[in-house]
């Protein structure tokens, strides 16, 4: 494929960690010390447990109708802003791109426009997005 998925036991945008990908990565990690005989053998079944820790590095964006929704979004380097006054940018070296979006590791999403507001405070995966209703024509 082209990427979009990855093996990482947190999610939430990294803020929580999931314990049963974590012994799903961890289930397969005992297993490959006895690789001959577990995973090239007959327990060739102990690498589905990975699938508990795979999870979508990009970001689609759909309308309230599950239809899937162009928006341009800004994807930057995190920075830290805890402690900081004001509102200060929460990403630096950012792109313009249109969604749908390939995410890395370290990155940060900011929206361009508010025409939509998500109702998800998270993004990444999927996000549902409202028309914004505060937004002038």
């Amino acid at each position: 494929g082209k990427g979009t998925l990855t093996l990482s036991p947190y999610h939430s945008d990294r803020m929580l960690m999931s314990r049963v990908a974590v012994g799903g990565l961890l289930g397969v990690i005992v297993a490959f010390m006895d690789v001959n005989n577990l995973i090239i053998g007959k327990s060739h079944y102990l690498l589905y447990h990975l699938v508990s820790a795979i999870q979508p590095r990009m970001l689609v964006t759909f309308n309230e109708d599950l239809k899937p929704l162009p928006v341009p979004v800004r994807v930057g380097q995190a920075v830290d802003v805890v402690g900081q006054a004001g509102k200060p940018k929460t990403i630096t070296g950012f792109q313009t791109h249109t969604t749908p979006v390939l995410l890395l590791t370290a990155r940060e999403l900011s929206w361009v426009q508010n025409e939509y507001t998500p109702l998800t405070p998270v993004m990444e995966g999927f996000v549902i997005l409202r028309k914004n209703e505060d937004m002038e024509e």
